[in-house]
Parts: C-alpha cells; sequence; structure tokens
C-alpha cells in the first residue's frame, strides 16, 4: 500500500526525511504530519492508507524523527526548520498545491506551514489539537481523566527509570488510557504504540527550555485573514487538546468547521476510524 524512498530535503546541515506514500493523482496530494515530535508517522498509516488511489498520501518521519536525520545540532530542532523541511519535501514530490493533515502537535506546524506559505496549502486539517491555547485549567475536575491517567502509570514502566527514546516511549504508555477513550481499542492502540520508532532528539531542547510553543501567536485571526478551508477534526473526549477549544475556533474563522466525534479521545482514528475518515474525505471532497 505504501511506498517507501529517502528525501534530501536540505544541505549545511544535511537533512533527509523518511517518507511513506500511497499512489494517486498529484493534483490531489495529502500531507501528513505526525505528532510527538519524538515519534513517527506509523501510528497514522491507518485509516488514511485506505485513501490510497483518491488521494496520493505523504507520510514522512520529521527531522529527529523515525528513519528521518539524527544527531543534528541541538539548535537545528526549531519548529520554523521542520517547515522549511516540508516545503522541500513538496517541491521534491513536485507538488504545487497540497492538502495538509496536522496531528496533535502535527497539527501545530501544520499551521505554521500555512501560514508560512499558504500559497502551497489548498485545505488544512487540524487534527486533535488546537489553534488556541490549552488553558491550565482545561481539564480541572474530570476525574475520568486523573483515573485514566492513575492506570497509565500502572499500565507501562516508570519513565523515571528511562532516558533517551526508551523514556519517550515509556511516556506514551503510560498515556495509552488516556489517549483513546473505547477500552476495547486499548489493545490495538499499544499495537501501534509498540511499531513507533521513537526519538528524543526534540527532547533535549525541550528539557533545556529552548524550544518554544509550536502554535503560532495569534493563530485564530491570521487563518481569519487568509480565509483558508479549514477542518478541525477532534474527539468529544479529547484529554489532550479540550474538543471546546476545536468548536471555539470554529466559531470565530468563517473558513473553518469542526467536526467532534462521540466516543472518541485524543486518538480520535483509532477509536473512530470509519466515522474519522468519512468526516476527511467530505472535506477533502
Amino acid at each position: 500500500m505504501f511506498a517507501e524512498s529517502v528525501v534530501r530535503v536540505g544541505v549545511e546541515p544535511d537533512v533527509e526525511l523518511f517518507v511513506a506514500e500511497t499512489a494517486g493523482p498529484v493534483e490531489r496530494t495529502l500531507l501528513v504530519i505526525h505528532g510527538g515530535p519524538d515519534w513517527d508517522h506509523s501510528y497514522l498509516r491507518e485509516p488514511l492508507a485506505e485513501l490510497a488511489g483518491d488521494h496520493r498520501v505523504l507520510l514522512p518521519d520529521l527531522r529527529g524523527c523515525g528513519r528521518s536525520t539524527r544527531g543534528l545540532p541541538e539548535h537545528e530542532y526549531q519548529w520554523d526548520a521542520v517547515v522549511r523541511d516540508l516545503l522541500a519535501l513538496l517541491t521534491a514530490k513536485q507538488v504545487e498545491t497540497a492538502d495538509v493533515l496536522g496531528f496533535s502537535t502535527g497539527g501545530r506546524i501544520a499551521q505554521r506551514l500555512a501560514l508560512a506559505a499558504p500559497h502551497r496549502v489548498r485545505r488544512l486539517v487540524v487534527a486533535s489539537s488546537s489553534m488556541l491555547p490549552v488553558p491550565p485549567d482545561a481539564f480541572a475536575g474530570w476525574a475520568e481523566r486523573d483515573l485514566r491517567q492513575a492506570q497509565g502509570a500502572e499500565l507501562g514502566p516508570d519513565p523515571a527509570g528511562f532516558t533517551g527514546p526508551e523514556l519517550v516511549r515509556a511516556w506514551a504508555l503510560a498515556a495509552a488510557p488516556a489517549s483513546v477513550w473505547r477500552r476495547e481499542v486499548l489493545p490495538e492502540y499499544l499495537r501501534r504504540l509498540d511499531a513507533v520508532r521513537f526519538s528524543a532528539e526534540w527532547l533535549r531542547p525541550w528539557q533545556a527550555g529552548r524550544l518554544p510553543n509550536a502554535l503560532p501567536d495569534d493563530a485564530v485571526a491570521r487563518f481569519a485573514e487568509l480565509a483558508l478551508p479549514v477542518l478541525l477534526l477532534h474527539g468529544r473526549a479529547d484529554m489532550t487538546f479540550p474538543a471546546s477549544l476545536a468548536e471555539t475556533a470554529a466559531e470565530q474563522l468563517g473558513s473553518a468547521r469542526a467536526v467532534v466525534l462521540d466516543e472518541a479521545g485524543h486518538m480520535a482514528h483509532v477509536d473512530q476510524p470509519d466515522r474519522w475518515l468519512s468526516a476527511l474525505t467530505r472535506f477533502l471532497a
């Protein structure tokens, strides 16, 4: 279903991105930006693989992630550098304009890309992410979230015992019960986590306090000026980014609409793959 390649997108320093790609018309390219950022793209392959043929889906690993270039100097791990990589990838793939889907942290990177090069983006999907800052008390009093976080602490190894990529993996495992809502899909989600090639390249500047928030400043106001078609695709029970922020952003943006799926958490594409893909397909059409 996916062809895999390595594409050089930068020099000084040299940066190569590992890319999984489906067959499909170049004029219907969908660029997908994974979250983390110290994850890879693999947990998003399903259900996006079902778009093959109708859409050309590009799923890169970001710099420092998965099978893309690692070991760069710490100052090279910046959001604007990722945007440059992705624009270079589109050029290398001979894509003038693309639909762009960003998931979680990738949703914030996708916003940066669209603001930096709006002429390269046809439609924007902000999935399980936010265009507004998350208030510090956003989840106060949500007992179910507290319960699931406690269950996560029992599910995986103690993160305090790890460093590097194994620390990132331990965090992902600990967050798993709060990442999906339907308990019956937790084994499938854990299977996907087991396949992720975690890294810790972005962990270094983050722990040092040198990595700014990925959310662009005044994102909603700036997108209101662009009038770019935007879909905010969310799970009602998202315990990372509140669903209410997606609905609020959609109300403030005349060119945006929110689709909030019931019985779905942060990993809404795992909780409700058919409904998630249906909402995405309708928007891309």
